[in-house]
């Protein structure tokens, strides 16, 4: 069960990262981060992706590993513990590509912010107000802790959510037929 977490992970966690990687030097470069929804959509299609590997992982550990069962809390298990390797994967990546590459990032993110309120005639109040909000999210986003616990909380509610589907249409009791032959064994 191990090696099938581990790989499932690392599968999930490469595939996150290398879109999450070409999104951000893509906002990077161009110095904009327009996109919106679509940039959002993309982020979230990447990681639905990414977690179509718990499905590949419950169901090789169902068919290859546990004579063609499993039950919803043991799917459960795989698929978090699937989310967490790659979730984990995502946080230490953004991490280093943060810290060492783009330490600017969110004081360009939050400029961004700032040009889109004033173009879309947003008040002067607003405007200041949110200023305060990007200024103090900032030095939070400064702490490493804090960045990593952002990070996670981005996506780890759509592992979850994969880890429960997965649960749910995977689980599988035991058959009659499995019962039979695992009697006949016996």
């Amino acid at each position: 069960m191990k090696k099938i977490i581990i790989i499932c992970g690392l599968i999930a966690g490469l595939i996150v990262t290398s879109i999450m990687l070409l999104s951000i030097s893509g906002c990077i470069a161009g110095s904009d981060f327009e996109g919106g929804i679509g940039s959002m959509l993309l982020g979230y299609s990447s990681m639905v992706i990414a977690f179509s590997m718990i499905f590949v992982g419950v169901k090789n550990y169902r068919d290859k590993h546990n004579d063609g069962t499993i039950s919803f809390g043991k799917a459960l298990k795989i698929g978090l513990l699937i989310t967490l390797v790659a979730s984990t994967m995502y946080v230490i990546v953004w991490q280093i590509d943060y810290y060492f590459f783009i330490p600017d990032f969110y004081e360009k993110y939050s400029a961004h912010v700032i040009r889109e309120m004033k173009a879309s005639g947003a008040t002067q109040a607003q405007i200041q107000q949110q200023m305060i909000t990007n200024k103090s999210n900032g030095e939070m986003y400064r702490n490493p802790l804090f960045n990593a616990m952002f990070t996670y909380f981005e996506i780890i509610p759509v592992g979850l959510i994969m880890s429960l589907l997965a649960a749910v249409i995977l689980k599988r009791k035991s058959s009659p037929d499995n019962m039979i032959a695992t009697a006949s064994v016996g």
